[in-house]
Formats: structure tokens, C-alpha cells, sequence
């Protein structure tokens, strides 16, 4: 069956498409086009954008559930619900946890990724951590923070590395070096955080083929000065090295505006991922609450529309929605609607080669949202099928 969606403004990297219609069948787009063809339904935009399905490479969960809460319901549920928001793909993501909990992720993960469980396509694991510096721990917890064991991780290499997208770590530990190359040679993805890394350090994994830093500013060095002589830290090691992209969380809260657009005019749009970093109170009510999986997790609140620890001394992770974030950075930062959805879709699907995702073109995944104005989804297209969120609850009842 051939959908042909009409009267909708088609966003695209080059522009804004107002007199062209978006014809998909299966589970993908067929044409997108001025020129009539054949169909057999009929969705009315309604001077609606039209978009392609957002893309989160980085999310603890949401709606209640935590992604290492344990079994295959948080995961789809968590999932679910930021597919309401328009992210129709994503990388559940881990925080530096006991072994145990670690591999029960990983296994769980693998059982809703075989099954197809959740709604969303689930692109892998994103480990962020254990491989942490100490001294830039955030909101993860400190009792699980250590440098890279080669024992350990080549386990978990040879058990999940089927399921493991990408990973997280800090550059400046000794066996970093090993590790990065490790994941290289198995095709995860490498990515900077919660690191007090100088330039010498990210230089290093660099130039194994490290090629993205994670939420920028949250969790890493800046330039500091030892006996008067200044060295630059990881923020402005991501700026120097161009071709380095960088993760932001545009939730209006980690970030001021004026830093927003400083990034964006030092990295420039194609060279940033806009990412949640959510945790469990995304859609959740303010209060306290907790980031990672129960008995091992970081305690915080919610509170100003964003998780804090309970002492207020940092962030803990946001509460943010991919809509959200797109907002931010059209209001906020002052982006074009166009550059804030490729942020959000052909960036991230370029940096990890999802050579169907992230663009509305013919041959690409029928992943397609429609929103207002106001960047409210209104409807969710999830490989050619219609998300119906009210009909998708009533199921899970």
C-alpha cells in the first residue's frame, strides 16, 4: 500500500520543501516529489512540517523507567515513550554500574532487539563508562569508577559486542589508548566523557579514529594553567580538531543559550548531535527521583525542569524529549528549523552510518514525523506504520 502525505512543509538540508508531496510504501519512502503518483491513502499535513524520525544516540530512559531497571519491560517502555516525542531511533544507554548489572543490560537489550519488542528502532548499546576519571564523575556513581581493564572488557567484547554501538571514556587513563583501538578493530564506536583529559590525551585517541565527544561541557576539562603554562582541556581539544563532532544537550538547562550558540559557531550544525541524556523523570512530575537502576543508583531530583543531585551540586542527566531539544535550539540559539532537525537526524545517522535513516529521500526508511510550529509531534511514522501512542497504552494494558 502507497501513502502520499500532502500540504506539508518536507524539511530537508537544503531547505524547506512547500509544494511537494512524500510518498512511502513498506517500510520505505518511494518518492518525495512535485509530480502526482499513484496512491492508495491519503494523510493531509495540514501545513504541517514534515521531518524525518529523530535520532537520539544518547538516553537513559524516560517516562518512569530506567533502560538498567532489569527485564525487557523497561526497555520497551522507556523506548515508547520517547517515540511519542518523535525519536523513532535511539541507543539506550548504561552508567557506570557493578559487572552484574552491567551484562543484565546488555542481555536484556539483546532479548527486546531480537524480538522487536519496542515500537523504535533500538540501534545498540551505548556504555558511557565505567572508564571514568574520578575527578569528573558527575552524577555517576563514584563506586564503580575505574581505568580500563583489559580483562573485563574484552569479556564483555566477546559476549555483547553484537549489541554494543558505541562507548564512552575517559582518554587520559592508563590502557586508554588499548582500549580505544580494541573498540575500533570491533567497529563500536569511540566517544570522549566524563574525562580531565588535557589536548595530548584526546590527540591520542584521535588519532586511533576517536571521533566524537559526549554532551559537550557536562563532565570534562577546560583549559587549565600548571606553573603558568596554559593546556587545553577536552572542550577546547573538540573545537581545535575539526572534524571532531560533539554531543549537546539543548534541553535549555545544561547549556545556556549564549553557549549554544557558541558551540554552533565554533563546530558549525554538521558537526553536532543534539541528544536527551535522559533519564527516568522525562515526562515524569517534579520530585525526587533516581538515575540508574535501583540499589545502585544516584538519588536526585527533579526540579526547573531538569535532574539534579540532591545537594544541587550537579546535574543529573535531563528530562528532556527530542522535540524539546529542536525547540531550544530553533528559539534559544537561534538556529534554522532545518539545521536544528539535522541535528537531530542526518548528523547522527551520518557519524554512524545509518545509510537509510535521517533523511526523507527515496530508498530511505519510512521514519517520518509530523509537527506544528511549536515542534508538537502529531504523528509518528515508525517504518511505514502510523504510531498511534493512545492505541499503543490501551495494548499495554
Amino acid at each position: 500500500m502507497i501513502t502520499k502525505i500532502v500540504n506539508g512543509k518536507i524539511i530537508s538540508r537544503r531547505g524547506i520543501a512547500r509544494n511537494r508531496c512524500l510518498y512511502y510504501g513498506g517500510k520505505e519512502i518511494i518518492a518525495v516529489t512535485d509530480e502526482p503518483r499513484p496512491y492508495d491513502k491519503l494523510i493531509d499535513a495540514g501545513g504541517q512540517y514534515v521531518s524525518p524520525g529523530f535520532i537520539d544516540i544518547h538516553v537513559h530512559g524516560g517516562g518512569g523507567y530506567d533502560f538498567m531497571d532489569g527485564g525487557t519491560q523497561a526497555i520497551v517502555k522507556a523506548a515508547d515513550f520517547h517515540l511519542a516525542h518523535g525519536t523513532t531511533s535511539m541507543m539506550p544507554t548504561s552508567l557506570a554500574s557493578s559487572r552484574e548489572t552491567l551484562t543484565a543490560f546488555l542481555e536484556d537489550l539483546r532479548r527486546v532487539m531480537e524480538s522487536h519488542a519496542a515500537k523504535g528502532n533500538l540501534l545498540g548499546a551505548h556504555l558511557e563508562g565505567p572508564y571514568f576519571s574520578p575527578r569528573q564523575s558527575g552524577a555517576q556513581n563514584p563506586a564503580y569508577i575505574k581505568n580500563p581493564d583489559p580483562a573485563e572488557y574484552e569479556e564483555i567484547l566477546r559476549l555483547y559486542g553484537d549489541v554494543i554501538r558505541r562507548w564512552s571514556f575517559a582518554p587520559e587513563l592508563e590502557g586508554s589508548g588499548k582500549f580505544c583501538r580494541r573498540l575500533e578493530e570491533s567497529g563500536i564506536l569511540s566517544a570522549i566523557a566524563h574525562s580531565d583529559a588535557v589536548y595530548a590525551d584526546v590527540e591520542k585517541v584521535y588519532g586511533l579514529g576517536c571521533r566524537l565527544v559526549t554532551h559537550l561541557y557536562s563532565g570534562m576539562s577546560s583549559i587549565t594553567r600548571r606553573n603558568g603554562y596554559r593546556r587545553l582541556g577536552v572542550v577546547e581539544s573538540a573545537y581545535l580538531l575539526e572534524d571532531m563532532a560533539v554531543e549537546v544537550i539543548a534541553d535549555g538547562r545544561h547549556l545556556p543559550p549564549e553557549l549554544l550558540k557558541l558551540i554552533v559557531k565554533c563546530k558549525g550544525t554538521e558537526h553536532i548531535c543534539l541528544v536527551t541524556d535522559a533519564m527516568r523523570g522525562a515526562g515524569m512530575p517534579e520530585g525526587p527521583s533516581m538515575l540508574g537502576r535501583k540499589g545502585e543508583a544516584m538519588p536526585c531530583i527533579i526540579e526547573d525542569c531538569v535532574a539534579k543531585l540532591t545537594d544541587r551540586t550537579s546535574f543529573a542527566g535531563s528530562v528532556a524529549t527530542a522535540d524539546r531539544l529542536v525547540r531550544t535550539m530553533v528559539r534559544e540559539a537561534g538556529v534554522g528549523l532545518e539545521a536544528a532537525v539535522g541535528m537531530m537526524t542526518a548528523v547522527p545517522a551520518r557519524i554512524f552510518r545509518l545509510e537509510k535513516k535521517g533523511i526523507l529521500q527515496e530508498g530511505y526508511d519510512a521514519d517520518i514525523l509530523l509537527f506544528d510550529e511549536d515542534i508538537r509531534v502529531s504523528k509518528v511514522i515508525i517504518g511505514g506504520d502510523l504510531y498511534d501512542e493512545a492505541e499503543h497504552i490501551a495494548d499495554q494494558r
